[in-house]
């Protein structure tokens, strides 16, 4: 079975004028070619900025870019027909679709309402005041330009737990809704940054009513009945009860699919705390690896001082490999934007080689590290920033080896603080390879690979390494690194 390597199709800065299903449909053949098993599509819903939302300020969930709704028909990926054509594009040449979910909020919202609330401090939302006061709230969500088709579900006051912005009196702020819901409180099994992490933006959505359960699960029954489905990326995790997670994947899985993909963004990297959710979710779905992410950056900031011995420490990936995605960078963390950590460009060969080549976890690419990206934007000092994100050389070459050459048991040499190494043995079916890493000087490693490997003749697939390198008799090989780089060795008369 191939190993499964996942493609964010997009980032934060793709370029307005519905391009991007055209473009998935265009490059599917190829990256399944390259090794690509599944994409990771940008929230296909229409957005409250309609043909300009990147698709997280979430408005409609049953437009999927087919409705006349906040100032075009088209989200900023395309129409209804383009999604639908790109996911079966995919699907055509064996690529899994994965579809991202936004059910935190909702923004954009039709009408107001007369509503009561209760002011909660930002920094400790825990801390809400006992008095209550009533003002006018964008929380009547009724879609005219869908009119009923797919749902006729009418999104109210009841149907959330908090706001961020109130009329009449004006003000902002974060604001606690009065309702049956919850005793005044928020979600529980929810993050305890900042006391209680329940209420993020927008119309916070309120799970414990009954009707909104329900029709979140009947949307994960529609979706998949309109365009091809393998899977889902589960946003804002930490913000949303997980219960409800656990249960909404269960019923999916139960009605749709037993196989579907499931993995939830919960950007934390403390392991306890994501055991717990793992263990609160029934172990039903798999998380983003933060701490791994951040040591990338840690160890592309640091150069030479990084101890490259330590570099799975603490990480998901190390601890519960079964439930560990992957990654280099996503859309939150590419410059300019909040959650900005980008890993240098010299290191990210040595990174994606970490996720692509190993045994554990599912590495998932972004679209800026294999095909580039240019883009300006604002940045936190209020002035204009151009940004130049060059595609990585290598990266196809080592998506093509983990698809060829990444196959069986792992050893670790793991023995200098500047040079580690790591070798797949291969099976008897796929060939292996070894991996060597430096994030200093150049340096070589003696590996022994047994006498069945005496006299084989291995060949950076890289190329950054020219010449070949032989086995002795007794099937040693010393293979080689530049300064700052990564090769990967293997057997040059394999095909």
């Amino acid at each position: 079975m191939t190993a499964r390597t996942m493609l964010q199709f997009f980032h934060w800065y793709y370029p307005d004028g519905g391009r991007l299903w055209g473009e998935v449909a265009d490059k599917a053949t190829a990256l399944a070619d390259m090794g690509v098993t599944d994409i990771w599509l940008p929230p296909a819903c229409k957005g409250a900025s309609g043909g300009w939302s990147v698709g997280y300020d979430i408005y409609d969930l049953f437009d999927l870019g087919e409705f006349d709704q906040k100032g075009s028909v088209a989200t900023k990926y395309g129409d209804r027909a383009g999604l639908v054509h790109a996911a079966q594009s995919l699907r055509d040449a064996g690529i899994g679709v994965i579809h991202d979910v936004v059910f935190n909020h909702k923004m954009g919202a039709d009408e107001k309402e007369r509503v009561q609330v209760r002011r909660a401090d930002p920094e400790n939302r825990t801390d809400i005041e006992d008095h209550v006061f009533e003002a006018s709230a964008y929380t009547r969500f009724t879609f005219p330009g869908r009119n009923g088709q797919y749902s006729q579900f009418i999104w109210d006051m009841k149907c959330f737990s908090g706001i961020d912005h109130i009329e009449d009196p004006d003000d902002d702020g974060i604001f606690r809704l009065v309702n049956e819901y919850g005793d005044g409180e928020w979600n529980r099994e929810v993050d305890d940054e900042k006391g209680n992490f329940d209420y993020l933006m927008g119309s916070d959505v309120e799970f414990r009513n009954n009707a909104v359960y329900e029709e979140l699960k009947y949307w994960g029954r529609w979706l998949p009945e309109q365009v091809v489905c393998n899977g889902f990326r589960l946003d804002a995790a930490k913000h949303i009860p997980a219960w409800f997670f656990r249960d909404w994947v269960g019923h999916v899985r139960e009605t749709v699919d037993s196989e579907l993909f499931v993995v939830a963004e919960y950007w934390h990297p403390d392991m306890a705390v994501l055991r717990q959710y793992l263990d609160q979710v029934d172990k039903q779905l798999m998380l983003f690896d933060v701490a791994l992410h951040h040591r990338f950056f840690e160890a592309s900031k640091a150069g030479g001082d990084f101890d490259m011995r330590t570099i799975f420490d603490d990480t998901l990936v190390s601890a519960l490999p079964d439930h560990a995605v992957t990654l280099v960078a996503n859309h939150d963390t590419q410059p300019l934007q909040a959650m900005e950590a980008s890993v240098e460009p010299w290191f990210k060969p040595l990174a994606y080689a970490l996720i692509l080549l190993r045994e554990q976890g599912v590495p998932c690419l972004f679209y800026p590290d294999l095909y580039g990206a240019r883009y300006s934007d604002q940045g936190d000092d209020g002035q204009s920033h151009e940004v130049d994100m060059p595609a990585i050389a290598c990266l196809p070459r080592l998506v093509e080896v983990r698809k060829r050459f990444a196959h069986g048991p792992q050893t670790d040499l793991f023995d200098d603080p500047h040079c580690i190494a790591f070798v797949r043995h291969g099976t008897a079916e796929a060939p292996g390879c070894i991996t060597i890493l430096s994030n200093g000087e150049g340096m070589d490693k003696t590996v022994e690979l047994g006498a069945d490997h005496a006299g084989v003749r291995y060949r950076d697939y890289l190329g950054h390494c020219e010449e070949d390198v032989v086995a002795d008799d007794h099937g040693t090989v010393t293979v080689r690194v530049n300064g700052g780089s990564v090769s990967v060795w293997s057997a040059c008369d394999v095909g």
